[in-house]
């Protein structure tokens, strides 16, 4: 029996009427979420959640399993499949299992002298009836007391017993007398409960527990993460890409044409979002366990993965209405998320209750705006469906999302009745899942943050050579053309389209030279990217930048001779001299964003004019790593210094000229 985190079917609830069944039936419950469990999972061919499959006695391998659950089936449904499948043991019967098939006439009549019994329970019912049958296996292992079937077909056993009702139950004893069993309809407890409560009933000592069966969790709670609700944080999303790619894909051993199309298109989306620089950390990989932060429920079983697959889906509608040129086609994130749910999500009564919202209306969005919007109320409809059951976590309450206190005009009142304001939900929904609102909170990056101010020196070298060789050709029409590039990019940079925010080209584009490459989250590198405008790698920022600097001043018009070995040895003397620790701590400690600290690095060095660009370029080598509030601390301690070393003068001073007194006297 397999289960998952969010399953509404829970394997308790098997195990606690299936208990008693055994050893006839023995009940194994297995979490696929858990990682450990995955290869065990995959081999027996568990690709959804809940799975219950039977293995007949003498099994021996994982394909010999008989699937028995169904979505829509309750308890009573399961329990009647695993009877009709201990029933189809046709050459071998398991020796553990109690005889399930109808008494007849002949067999009542010496049932005493073939079984040392006292009791003898009679059950008169219907055919398709499986009430004789649950009672049997709820007695297997109790002593002293048999239970058998007796079928409404039997008309000699009907007529000996002046039987009229079905179901009903009579108890026989071995010094030959027999009453009914006072149990009126179908009730499986109260016929239980009665034969248990027999004189000289008792359960035998090889089915007495030594300790009760607990559902708590063996492994150690992870530690609690403090998570502000009003931010979005990159564990989680990096979590929900790793579980999708890792563990829900990864189930299939094979895939079909339809599910290889879905993952494509899956693939495809989270490729169109990486181009959006959301993911960009140099030198990263996927973390190898998820890591929830705004997703952490209470428990294990709580929240996790699904919440993240929602945060994730939320952005991908955002990012796509955000930065898409035609706003006003159809989206391409809600038919991939629709793919995705349909073939790989392991709750298969989450996706077919998502497939039905989505055959209902999905085809009905017409543009990006309104799949952000869809997105958003079919979120709020499942909450509502979920609230209050098993899986909703009672620290996180399933609630009609935004709250008030996180967006107070999304909701209005309109006759008395409070509605939602779809244009006020549009604009908090983009600024929510908007780039500057996602947050590197416990990320542990497997990157070395401290590293050597200048890496390899061999790159300086082949700044040099490259730079002579473009000094050498001296082609005019590279120039110009590197000239009117970065004027080009100066003009988009100043002005933006509205509404977008626009990356500059690194000066390696504009150099012409090929751009470093940097791992994506889809090609299975194991971290995520990090987050443009919250991480900034410095020294692949100091690498490529001057050393396209010089490159671009070296192919300028007019500058190409004057500009050759000295522009060079200043790239290097800037390389050695930026101070990367400090430039970090500071975007560590003070919030700085790295949009914020590239701008104000370029915004110095782009000054190209006479003085300016000599002053703005040692200015920055000096000044870099310290904020005016160091400055000002620097010249307090400087004036307390000053302050101190006159006192001491003074002293010293005035305790010579005293002494010289009193020797004169």
């Amino acid at each position: 029996c397999s289960s998952g985190e969010w399953s509404d079917i829970n394997a308790s609830c098997l195990c606690l009427p299936l208990i008693d069944w055994r050893p006839a039936v023995m009940l194994g419950v297995l979490d696929c979420a858990e990682k450990m469990n995955q290869k065990i999972c995959s081999e027996f061919g568990i690709t959804g959640y809940p799975t219950l499959k039977f293995f007949k006695a003498f099994s021996t391998k994982p394909e010999d399993g008989i699937r028995l659950y169904h979505h829509g089936d309750d308890i009573q449904s399961l329990r009647e499949s695993i009877i009709t499948s201990v029933e189809s043991h046709e050459d071998v019967w398991p020796p553990a299992c109690p005889p399930l098939e109808p008494i007849s006439a002949a067999e009542l009549r010496g049932f005493f002298q073939a079984n040392n019994v006292t009791y003898l329970a009679l059950i008169f019912e219907k055919e398709y009836s499986f009430l004789g049958r649950e009672v049997t296996l709820d007695m297997l292992q109790f002593e002293n007391i048999a239970v058998r079937r007796v079928l409404k077909s039997n008309e000699e056993l009907v007529r000996s017993f002046n039987v009229t009702t079905f179901p009903s139950g009579f108890l026989l004893v071995k010094n030959g007398s027999y009453r009914s069993i006072p149990v009126n309809g179908d009730s499986r407890s109260l016929y239980t409960s009665f034969l248990r409560s027999l004189p000289r009933v008792f359960r035998g000592n090889a089915f007495r527990p030594t300790m009760l069966p607990t559902a708590e969790p063996t492994t150690a709670p992870a530690p609690w993460r403090v998570a502000d609700r009003k931010k979005v944080y990159m564990a989680d999303l990096e979590s929900a890409v790793l579980y999708t790619l890792r563990v829900e894909a990864a189930r299939f051993l094979h895939l079909d044409k339809e599910r290889l199309f879905a993952l494509k298109q899956y693939v495809n989306v989270l490729t169109k979002l990486d181009s959006h620089h959301l993911f960009q950390l140099p030198y990263a990989r996927l973390p190898e366990n998820p890591l929830w932060v705004g997703c952490q429920g209470s428990k294990p079983e709580f929240r996790g993965f699904p919440c993240g697959l929602w945060i994730l889906f939320h952005l991908l509608t955002v990012q796509e209405a955000l930065h898409s040129p035609n706003l006003a086609s159809p989206s391409e994130v809600l038919p991939t998320m629709r793919g995705y749910v349909r073939y790989f999500f392991g709750c298969r009564e989450c996706a077919e209750h998502f497939e039905g919202m989505a055959a209902e209306s999905m085809d009905k969005v017409k543009n990006k705006d309104g799949a952000v919007l869809w997105l958003w109320s079919r979120h709020n409809r499942v909450n509502n469906r979920l609230a209050g059951t098993p899986s909703d976590d009672p620290k996180f309450p399933k609630i009609q999302w935004p709250p008030q206190d996180l967006c107070w005009s999304c909701q209005i009142v309109v006759n008395g009745r409070r509605m939602w304001d779809e244009r006020a939900i549009l604009r908090f929904l983009k600024a929510h899942f908007s780039r500057s609102n996602i947050y590197l909170d416990f990320i542990k990056r497997e990157v070395e943050l401290h590293k050597p101010l200048v890496r390899h020196s061999r790159d300086v070298e082949e700044t040099e050579r490259e730079v002579e060789q473009r000094l050498e050709q001296g082609e005019e029409e590279n120039g110009k053309q590197d000239e009117n590039e970065f004027e080009e990019d100066k003009k988009r940079i100043e002005k933006p389209e509205s509404g977008r925010v626009t990356r500059r080209r690194s000066g390696l584009e504009r150099s012409g030279l090929p751009e470093l490459h940097k791992p994506s989250i889809v090609k299975m590198s194991t971290k995520t990217k990090d987050l443009e405008e919250d991480i900034v790698d410095l020294d692949t920022f100091n690498e490529q930048h001057y050393k396209s600097k010089a490159l671009k001043m070296a192919g300028q018009p007019g500058n190409r001779h004057r500009r050759s070995k000295r522009e060079v040895g200043l790239v290097r003397m800037e390389e050695e001299s930026f101070n990367v620790d400090a430039a970090w701590e500071r975007l560590k400690h003070k919030s700085w964003g790295g949009q914020q600290l590239i701008g104000a690095m370029e915004e110095e060095i782009e000054k190209e004019n006479g003085v300016a660009l000599r002053r703005n370029q040692w200015f920055h080598i000096l000044g870099v790593g310290f904020s005016q509030l160091d400055v000002s601390l620097c010249i307090i301690l400087y004036f307390l210094s000053s302050m101190c070393l006159l006192g001491m003068y003074t002293f010293f001073r005035m305790r010579m000229r005293y002494r010289k007194g009193r020797s004169m006297a």
